[in-house]
């Protein structure tokens, strides 16, 4: 709300509430009265300048009025009232400082100018009869008259004390509330004010105000201040009306002052000064900075401008009115100050008519202050009319966004209204039953459609529509059993999905997305024969173990197509909450129920395949061991009762088919393991990994980036309509067809589109190179993600070519063929990561051996160097060191365990073959595995360490095309390992001919492929002395 408006709502309080002689005169006196018609007028002095208003509450120091004439007769025998100064003479009077007050002027008692007419004495009627200025009602001989004027007629001081303000001049014309904070500057008012006596302020705007700084945290009382310049030089001669300390009225005492005896009582120490401005005035000097701040000022003559005069200014101060109205029409706060538009100032004076103007807008204080201190009319109207101009813009915005709030909110209280009456009128006409009762019967229809629920699950839901009935709706608890009967009467207790348990179906659904893996499709159709024999696959959980990328997931979701079956699928991988499992008290807030239970409300069936995916990665937290949870959920003996803690009644999952994904079964705990029959997956080799890039992965690239299109073939209406004839003649004449056999799906052709080479294509060589020098991991995710970025590739040129689009020389065609083969796939996919397997192409040096290890990434070729740190005797002759042994290469605890049981075999039988042999005595030994920013862990490298020491005593290399694998006992028996295909496959990968495997994996390799196997030389090792034969090409080591 502007500031002016407080000014309006102080001047309708000043006219209508009854009001002291001379403040109420100078109250009334709100605007400046026409120059013909104004007089000066004297007012007496003493006690009758109290507030009617006010005697009533200052109990027996308020002045009596002055129509009761005998109970004023009887407090005074003269009629006058007590305690007012009025009545002493001048000369007992003390002489006044340089603020007070002048001696008043006199003049008989029996002067007829105590009422003067309507306007001139700014009073809105008759002379009130207990008017102190009335003859009649005058004491008789000896009162002082004040002289008191308006607006130009006000009295002229030199000297003031001055009133420093912030945010807003005063202008003439114009009442106004300030708020002083400072104790001295209010005591100094008070004081001026004593009395009764009319004082007079200079009140100035600071040019250091507060909203040029809105963050200082420095405290500012805006009637101190340091230097005069921090004033405006031009301010405005103020009349002080009333001062209010603390939010109070201030009390008088009994000889009309101001009884300070209970100031603290009133407020907080400041202090509202109400006050009128009269003209403006300039600032000649600071005599003192105070508290108080007083200041000579120089007072202005009465500006003259002539509407008439000039045309100008005539028609600045018409639009001045005008956009006043305009105003006033867009804003309601201004409409208060239009109302009194014509009472309070005249429209024919310019200069009244832009102070006021400038006054009831919400202009900055540096724009006011230069509507204060413009001498010029022209100019003063023109800023006047700047401030209302932009006024007007900001109502103008105001309106429109209360009118956007206005119809938004219309227009929701109105569906509010037209709901709940469609809500009434419904209920009255039967149509329609109260939310609560659709509710309960919404649930009793559910619940009579469940056949098969559990007798205790139907007790829970009864139970619980009985208490639904008796809540309010409002209520939390209504919310919370509402929420629980939604998961109650939404689970499919007897709802189950028809399962296929066709075989050859099977097998093409898992062929149609899998290539290989014959060992995991051939245990997914014994499920299915199970099935078709039993009539369900229930009380078996799967776990496909393998690396990563060999289509695990896959597997499942093929299986879920291939059976019929809805498919879940959700990770377990990092989960530390058993809540997740098992679901949340129904006491907390936005408690749910467990994965498993969601599982089946979202598939919609009691017989899902659900799909726990890296169940070898789960976590351990304080809220609880996940895996634990699991073992109740996976064991076919205790789930057909699986009790979910927020249902908190028994669910049967024995009817859902889990299947689980892990990379390593080393992190599973054995109880959890132990429910699961393992079916671990191998990686891909070499020439799978070309036929699936040929048959899956090149044309669904190509087709992902718009080089290759699917053939539809389009049927035309006269086809199908031929088609339709001859079918239903053939039922015609055939009345007992013989079943249907369910035909194989014809594979999809793809075709090259518009704008595309014929001949752009990706030859076998350049997948070849992919899978031998850029892809060598066990899965075909990293295959896939190159042959994208080479169709990416070819597309841009493709593109580029098309719109003769110039590409830089390492994006742009080498050749001129659309042909990728592998002497230009660099080109595309940059230059290979691996070269070679072997770091040394000939014979390795002593104590040099290959071993071959496996990861979840597939199989490895790792070298294990030993090397011996010679030692010089000290100068006594003692050796400085012998046997020690360091292990470096990231190896883990079980690695180190092998290094430590092979250094313990290797001194043992050099001390069997060459007894006289003291090379570990004398020297210590540093073993070492390359590459070592991979960590290393795993039993298979016993004897690949005991033959790298072995061959550093004896000096002795071993094979060149040699690579082995096995743990070795402290006794030297090699024991067997995992991974043989993954290791045949990097033994093949680095070029080696001669490998050594452990006696008891003899029945692994047996059961590898026959090109896997193709051109190797294998041994099966049962102890050491095998291997050391081979290894160093001796034959019948020990019977020379």
């Amino acid at each position: 709300r502007p500031a002016a408006s407080s000014a309006a709502s102080a001047f309708l309080r000043l006219r209508t509430a009854p009001a002291r002689p001379l403040l109420g005169r100078c109250a009334n006196t709100h605007r400046l009265p026409p120059p013909q018609q104004h007089r000066p007028f004297f007012w007496k002095g003493g006690d009758g300048d109290d507030d009617r208003g006010d005697r009533k509450k200052g109990g027996g120091a308020a002045v009596a009025d002055a129509g009761d004439t005998k109970k004023e007769k009887k407090q005074d025998g003269e009629g006058t009232p007590k305690g007012g100064d009025g009545d002493d003479p001048p000369a007992a009077r003390k002489p006044r400082g340089r603020l007070e007050r002048p001696e008043p002027l006199h003049r008989p008692s029996s002067s007829a100018e105590g009422a003067s007419p309507d306007g001139a004495d700014g009073s809105d009627g008759p002379s009130d009869p207990s008017d102190p200025a009335d003859p009649s009602s005058a004491s008789a001989g000896g009162s002082s008259l004040t002289e008191m004027g308006m607006g130009e007629y006000a009295p002229r001081y030199p000297h003031l004390l001055a009133l420093p303000v912030e945010r807003r001049p005063l202008f003439p014309g114009i009442a106004t509330t300030v708020t002083l904070t400072d104790k001295t500057t209010i005591d100094a008012l008070d004081k001026l004010s004593a009395g009764g006596n009319t004082s007079y302020v200079g009140v100035f705007l600071r040019r250091d105000s507060r909203l040029s700084d809105p963050y200082d945290p420095t405290p500012l009382l805006p009637e101190l201040i340091t230097s005069p310049d921090q004033l405006h030089a031009v301010g405005t001669f103020a009349q002080v009306h009333r001062i209010t300390r603390g939010g109070h009225h201030p009390q008088q005492s009994p000889d009309g002052e101001a009884d300070d005896s209970d100031d603290d009582a009133m407020g907080d120490g400041s202090a509202s000064v109400l006050l009128l401005g009269h003209r403006r005035v300039d600032l000649l000097s600071v005599d003192t900075v105070g508290p108080p701040v007083e200041a000579t000022v120089g007072h202005w003559d009465r500006l003259s401008a002539d509407p008439f005069g000039s045309d100008v200014v005539r028609a600045l101060s018409n639009e001045i009115v005008g956009m006043i109205r305009e105003v006033a029409a867009l804003n309601p706060l201004f409409r208060e100050h239009v109302h009194y538009f014509p009472t309070r100032v005249d429209s024919n004076d310019p200069l009244r008519l832009a102070d006021f103007a400038a006054s009831m807008t919400t202009g900055s204080a540096p724009e006011l202050q230069g509507v204060l201190a413009e001498r010029d009319a022209e100019a003063r109207l023109h800023a006047a009319l700047t401030l209302l101009t932009k006024e007007r813009e900001v109502s103008r915005l105001q309106r429109e966004i209360s009118a956007q709030v206005e119809a938004k909110m219309t227009e929701a209280q109105r569906r509010y209204f037209l709901t709940e009456q469609l809500k009434s009128i419904k209920k009255e006409l039967g149509m329609e039953r109260d939310d609560k009762d659709a509710l309960l019967g919404k649930y009793r229809k559910k619940l009579a459609e469940f056949a098969g629920i559990p007798a205790e699950a139907r007790a829970a839901i009864e139970s619980e529509l009985e208490k639904l009935a008796s809540l309010e709706k409002n209520s939390a608890e209504f919310n919370v059993t509402r929420t629980y009967l939604d998961w109650l009467t939404d689970l499919p207790w007897d709802a189950s999905t028809p399962e296929n348990y066709d075989v050859s179906r099977a097998r093409r659904c898992l062929d149609a997305n899998h290539y290989g893996l014959d060992d995991v499709k051939d245990i997914v159709l014994q499920f299915v024969a199970v099935g078709r024999l039993r009539g369900s696959v229930q009380g078996k959980i799967l776990c496909l173990a393998g690396p990563p990328g060999v289509g695990k997931t896959s597997i499942a979701a093929g299986v879920a197509e291939a059976l019929g079956r809805k498919f879940y699928r959700f990770s377990v991988g990092g989960l530390s909450d058993v809540s997740e499992i098992r679901g949340h008290r129904r006491t907390y807030v936005g408690a749910m129920p467990g994965k498993l239970i969601q599982c089946l409300k979202t598939t919609g069936t009691n017989n899902p395949l659900v799909l726990i995916d890296e169940v070898d990665k789960l976590g351990r937290g304080y809220q609880g061991d996940p895996a634990s949870a699991l073992l109740e959920l996976l064991d076919p003996g205790q789930n057909s009762t699986f009790r979910d803690t927020y249902l908190d009644v028994p669910f049967d999952m024995s009817k859902v088919l889990f299947m689980c994904t892990a990379n390593v079964l080393d992190t599973i705990p054995g109880p959890l393991l132990d429910r699961m029959e393992v079916v671990r997956l191998s990686g891909y080799d070499v020439p799978e990994k070309l036929a699936i890039a040929e048959k899956y992965l090149i044309p669904k690239s190509m087709l992902e980036s718009g080089l290759r299109e699917k053939l539809v073939e389009e049927t035309s209406e006269e086809e199908k309509q031929e088609e339709d004839s001859d079918e239903k003649s053939a039922a015609d004449s055939t009345p007992d067809p013989e079943p249907e056999l369910e035909l194989e799906p014809s594979p999809d052709v793809y075709v090259t589109p518009e704008g595309v080479p014929p001949s752009l294509s990706i030859h076998t060589s350049s997948v070849e190179s992919l899978v031998r020098w850029y892809c060598r991991e066990a899965g075909v995710r990293s295959l896939e993600k190159h042959i994208q970025r080479i169709c990416r590739k070819l597309a841009l040129q493709v593109v580029a070519e098309r719109e003769d689009t110039p590409l830089p020389p390492r994006t742009a065609r080498g050749t001129d063929s659309w042909t990728v083969t592998g002497d230009n796939l660099d080109e595309y996919v940059g230059k290979p990561p691996f070269t070679t397997d072997r770091m040394f192409p000939d014979a390795p040096p002593h104590g040099v051996v290959m071993g071959l290890a496996w990861t979840s990434m597939g199989g490895s070729a790792l070298y294990v160097e030993a090397q011996g740190i010679h030692r010089t005797a000290d100068h006594e002759g003692r050796p400085r060191g012998g046997g020690k042994l360091e292990i470096t290469g990231q190896l883990k605890d079980v690695m180190r365990e092998s290094a430590k049981i092979a250094h313990t075999v290797a001194r043992s039988f050099l001390h069997r073959y060459q007894q006289g042999n003291s090379y570990y005595d004398d020297r210590d030994l540093h073993v070492h595995v390359p590459d070592g920013a991979t960590p290393k862990d795993g039993p298979s490298a016993g004897v690949t360490l005991v033959t790298a020491m072995l061959g550093l005593a004896l000096d002795r290399p071993v094979r060149p095309d040699l690579a082995m694998t096995g743990e070795v006992s402290l006794s030297g028996l090699v024991l067997p390992v995992g991974g043989i295909k993954e290791k045949v496959m990097a033994a093949r990968r680095a070029g080696i001919a001669c490998i050594i495997f452990p006696e008891q994996n003899r029945r692994d390799y047996g059961e590898l492929p026959d090109y896997l196997k193709e051109g190797l030389e294998v041994h099966f090792a049962k102890d050491y002395k095998t291997v050391f034969e081979v290894a160093f090409c001796e034959d019948d080591l020990f019977d020379k």
